[in-house]
């Protein structure tokens, strides 16, 4: 995904619509902004998007939504198509109403062997730099902390508009969300039993890095939307049960290759721990 659709820092409001009410609204969005560059060309202007959560033995970052807890991070490794050549490491992360995130795009050969332990480098980067290794090394330096493996895997259709100047606003439907169990890293984009997570509803998204614009306003208002929670991973774990995906003794699945490598030392995920990582 180009740089310029990524917001770093941001705020975000979240709906669930019938798809009747999506079309609508997209009716009306289509006033103020234009499809995203990326997806512009394609049918409803819309792609897939595919995400590998990783979580503790424990589920501590599913928890952490489950408890409401303020400040939180999800660990996530995206892509789009089974034959990417690049993937992207992710950690998005709230803290009280704002939205950050890292992202670092590596190789797809670096996958399996980062998530296996081996310490991140230059050389895994698709574009070298210094920001993206930082955002690399703390995603490594999390997972490590707890202990976190491949739990899930959540892939959705989503439509995309943006801003005409600059990235302000970004407006998202996201379609056909399903999950299933993964414990393993082959980024292959396949499901066997999915789970659906919301029920054929759409997830309409607002996501602005300042002001929401006055016709955001006079959207929420016009077709009486009301706010609320739509976290994929986290309510994709809800409905599968969490004994499907806490299971302590399944680890990543690495083939021969990528077992050669030197995990690095792992910090045991205690109680105590647990609220450091959280207010890191």
């Amino acid at each position: 995904m180009a740089a310029n659709r990524f917001q770093h820092q941001r705020f975000e409001l979240k709906y669930l619509v019938t798809e009747e009410r999506a079309l609508a609204l997209r009716r009306f969005v289509s006033c103020h902004l234009k499809p995203d560059d990326f997806a512009a060309s394609l049918p409803n202007y819309s792609y897939p998007v595919h995400s590998l959560y990783l979580d503790s033995p424990q589920l501590t970052t599913y928890q952490a939504v489950q408890t409401g807890e303020k400040n939180r991070f999800k660990l996530r490794v995206r892509h789009y198509t089974a034959n990417d050549a690049a993937v992207h490491f992710e950690i998005k992360r709230r803290t009280n109403e704002i939205i950050s995130k890292l992202r670092a795009t590596v190789h797809r050969a670096s996958v399996q062997p980062l998530l296996a332990g081996r310490p991140p480098a230059l050389s895994d980067l698709v574009k070298p730099d210094g920001r993206q290794l930082g955002a690399l090394q703390e995603f490594c330096r999390l997972m490590h902390t707890l202990r976190a493996t491949p739990r899930s895997h959540v892939a959705y259709q989503r439509e995309a508009w943006m801003s005409p100047i600059g990235n302000s606003l970004r407006i998202t439907f996201d379609r056909d969300v399903l999950c299933e169990p993964e414990f393993g890293a082959a980024l292959d984009g396949q499901f066997s039993q999915p789970m659906r997570v919301f029920d054929g509803q759409v997830v309409f998204e607002l996501k602005f890095t300042d002001r929401l614009p006055s016709w955001c306003g006079e959207m929420i208002r016009l077709y009486n939307l009301v706010r609320g929670g739509a976290p994929k991973y986290a309510q994709g774990v809800l409905l599968l049960g969490e004994h499907r995906v806490s299971n302590h003794g399944v680890g990543l699945k690495i083939d021969a290759t990528s077992a050669a490598a030197t995990p690095a030392p792992r910090a045991r995920a205690t109680v105590a721990s647990r609220a450091a990582v959280f207010a890191a």
